[in-house]
């Protein structure tokens, strides 16, 4: 077996060995998905194999899906998804037919529309097909398929030594099942059902000889899943009345913003969308999945980042992720999974590979910034809600991961947060820049572990300032005063060790052996985030992020160019994340640089309109130019929940809200207006008891908040200047 480290292996290199065609760009690649089911395929709604694919648990039950008209790809006329992200529908039309009198069928004349939907681990299609031609047409179809029951790692490019057993596919009049065996003594299966019986079936393609009339609409529905259906009208509508209901319902959760803008309305609009789509509803409440198609699972550092990117209009997000990695936190140590107690997952999978234990993602824990990530999204819970009933369930497992944390801190010799993988077949690297190339020195050199990252000891002492003002909420000054203790101790220790002068900037980590890592990256602006810095240094970093090393006019890139591995097409070394940058506008806004974040804001917006209101999981970090696009990264996530929740994040900065959930204030501190937007309202938004509509008005220079009850009557705005 090859080793595969998650996220470590180039996505772009996976693909290409499974595909000897040039990966798609993610603009013709469109996802659906309900819980752990989610298809991803091209414009005309096929699906190739390469990242293409219908995906069920971690596993592959559709690797091949494909429509022909008279043994031809059909032409296309234009895809798109619905705004509430239910339904894909492609329009398309035929090439020239032979007719059976030696003729030919002109093209054009028949409009195929394809109408797809994911629900209840089930793919429903609807193929409407319509004759606009002069005469009645004859019409040979043809759904091409295959199941290949890869993992999702052997999708992503991991090799096995040995598969479990696929069977031949079984026709059966109206349905074909596929079947497979796998090593884990687990038989997985697809079975494709049709609504009428395909004039020839065969186990990897069903012809259907269809007779259009002239102005005649025909339909076929299929159905993909566990087992026989009989697809028809009426289930396909009830199951889109029923995936739309939901979708509804998720989107009305929390406050909703509206502004001047109908261009930026309706990036909002998507962004929430796409959250929507990606959260799962769990036993423990609503969990945001990393991204499609690589993430589609609950991912410990996405899920903090996301909930905090939300927190501020939809706290019940944070609620949801915070139980749910309470009830999977580490109790035990496992140098296969990188666990130790009280630390916080960082991933799970349900596929072939990992319940085998060929890899250790099935919950694996190699995430060094997951646990203070945990802690503060707790303590910003409970400053946001003053939800202390919720905090007291919680209070065992902050504790627990508090621990992690003391114990972590005191086996280092500086007292930093290090990293270094138990296993070789656990993670490399384990910040958020988690492949393998994404830590070094200024001269290339690879630091040897334990490696302590800037942005990790910010996370902490983060964690340990607002876990002290929670226990003293509690009543417990002790644990209080212990936790201050450190968060100035952790503070102190940055400024010393990570600090580089000559550069008026932060290392990216210190090494194994006590040398900084001379780089300067976007890590640094989480620092920022976390409020460590010191002022005339947080001003320093400012003015580096916004200088044009980092700042491309669509982001802020993960490296600055003048570094020895920077490249504008690597994942990490070069490459815009918006949650990144989104994190860097935090950071600037907390020390004053609000006016910068209206532009990262504009920059941030201009690029999602380039990539049709639905911003990647990252994009490449060419410097903009007139007239051009930014550049798209191949097989990015798309969607990606920390890139969709990045405008909230945005929003927040340059609006310059808090809400105080213990006063039941909203506080409201040197606002700033998006380029270009006159109003913006931010509408029930919910405070204890109350709910408000906030409003942001541009009077000349000045920005003027109001606040509203929902009985009309006015509500204090805690202005600060």
């Amino acid at each position: 077996m090859t080793q595969l480290d998650e996220r470590q292996l180039d996505p772009a290199v996976a693909l290409a060995s499974l595909d000897d065609v040039a990966p798609r760009e993610p603009a013709r690649q469109y996802a659906l998905k309900h819980g752990d089911c989610f298809v991803v395929a091209d414009s005309y709604g096929d699906i190739h194999g390469g990242g293409d694919g219908l995906f069920l648990d971690d596993t592959r039950i559709l690797s091949l899906y494909r429509l022909t008209i008279g043994d031809q790809p059909p032409s296309l006329l234009g895809a798109s998804l619905s705004q509430d992200n239910v339904l894909f529908r492609t329009n398309l039309t035929n090439l020239p037919l032979p007719t059976g009198e030696g003729g030919r069928t002109r093209q054009g004349v028949i409009h195929i529309e394809r109408t797809r939907l994911i629900w209840n681990d089930r793919m429903y299609e609807r193929i409407a097909l319509s004759n606009y031609g002069e005469s009645e047409v004859v019409l040979p179809l043809k759904l091409h398929f295959e199941a290949d029951f890869r993992d999702m790692f052997e999708v992503r490019g991991s090799q096995r030594s040995r598969r479990g057993l696929a069977f031949e596919a079984q026709p059966d009049g109206d349905s074909v099942t596929m079947r497979y065996h796998g090593l884990d003594d687990v038989v997985r299966e697809a079975t494709i059902s049709f609504s009428q019986i395909p004039t020839h079936l065969k186990g990897n393609h069903a012809e259907f000889v269809l007779r259009l009339p002239r102005r005649v609409r025909e339909t076929l529905f299929v159905e993909v899943g566990r087992g026989p259906t009989s697809p028809n009208r009426m289930r396909f509508r009830a199951a889109a009345a029923r995936a739309r209901f939901v979708m509804r319902s998720k989107r009305r959760h929390g406050a909703t913003i509206h502004s001047s803008g109908r261009v930026f309305n309706d990036w909002i609009a998507r962004a929430r969308a796409d959250i929507a789509l990606l959260t799962t509803d769990l036993a423990t409440g609503p969990y945001p999945y990393a991204g499609i198609p690589w993430f589609s699972t609950a991912f410990g550092r996405d899920g903090v980042i996301s909930a905090l990117q939300m927190l501020w209009i939809d706290p019940r997000l944070t609620r949801g992720v915070l139980a749910f990695l309470a009830q999977h936190q580490a109790e035990e140590t496992s140098p296969f999974s990188d666990s130790e107690p009280g630390k916080i997952m960082h991933e799970t999978r349900k596929g072939e590979m990992t319940i085998l234990k060929e890899l250790p993602f099935g919950r694996y824990y190699g995430g060094v910034d997951t646990t203070p990530l945990y802690v503060y999204l707790a303590c910003a819970y409970a400053d946001r809600t003053g939800d202390m009933d919720f905090i007291d369930q919680l209070w065992p497992s902050i504790q627990a991961a508090a621990g992690w944390m003391d114990r972590a801190i005191d086996r280092d010799p500086n007292g930093f947060i290090t990293y270094q993988r138990a296993a070789d077949t656990g993670l490399t690297n384990q910040g958020w820049k988690d492949s393998y190339d994404a830590v070094f020195h200024e001269d290339g050199r690879v630091p040897r572990g334990p490696i302590a990252l800037v942005e990790v000891q910010g996370y902490a002492y983060a964690a340990y300032s607002r876990l002290a003002s929670l226990a003293c909420r509690r009543g417990d000054v002790l644990r209080a005063e212990a936790w201050k203790a450190r968060a100035e101790k952790m503070r102190q220790a940055v400024e010393n060790r990570f600090w580089m002068e000559d550069r008026k900037f932060y290392a990216l980590a210190i090494d194994g052996d006590n040398e900084p890592c001379r780089v300067r990256t976007s890590n640094v602006g989480h620092l920022l985030s976390c409020g460590l810095p010191s002022p005339e240094r947080a001003q320093h970093v400012a003015e580096q992020l916004l200088s044009a090393p980092f700042h491309t006019g669509w982001g802020i890139r993960t490296l600055a160019e003048d570094e020895i591995f920077f490249n504008p097409m690597s994942y990490h070394n070069g490459s815009i994340w918006p949650h990144d940058t989104a994190i860097c506008a935090a950071g600037l806004a907390r020390y004053g640089n609000r006016d910068h974040v209206v532009r990262l804001l504009s920059n941030t917006f201009e690029a999602a309109v380039h990539f049709d209101m639905r911003l990647p999981e990252l994009f490449c970090g060419f410097p903009r130019a007139v007239g051009e696009a930014p550049i798209a990264y191949p097989v990015a996530c798309l969607p990606q929940a920390w890139s969709s929740g990045a405008v909230f994040m945005l929003l927040q900065a340059c609006l310059g809200v808090q809400v105080d959930g213990w006063r039941g204030e909203v506080q409201v501190e040197q606002s700033y207006l998006p380029i270009g937007i006159d109003s913006l309202t931010v509408r029930h938004l919910r405070v204890g008891q109350s709910v408000y509509d906030l409003t942001f008005q541009r009077f000349g220079d000045r920005v003027i908040a109001d606040l509203q009850t929902h009985d009309h009557s006015p509500a204090p705005v805690i202005m600060r200047s």
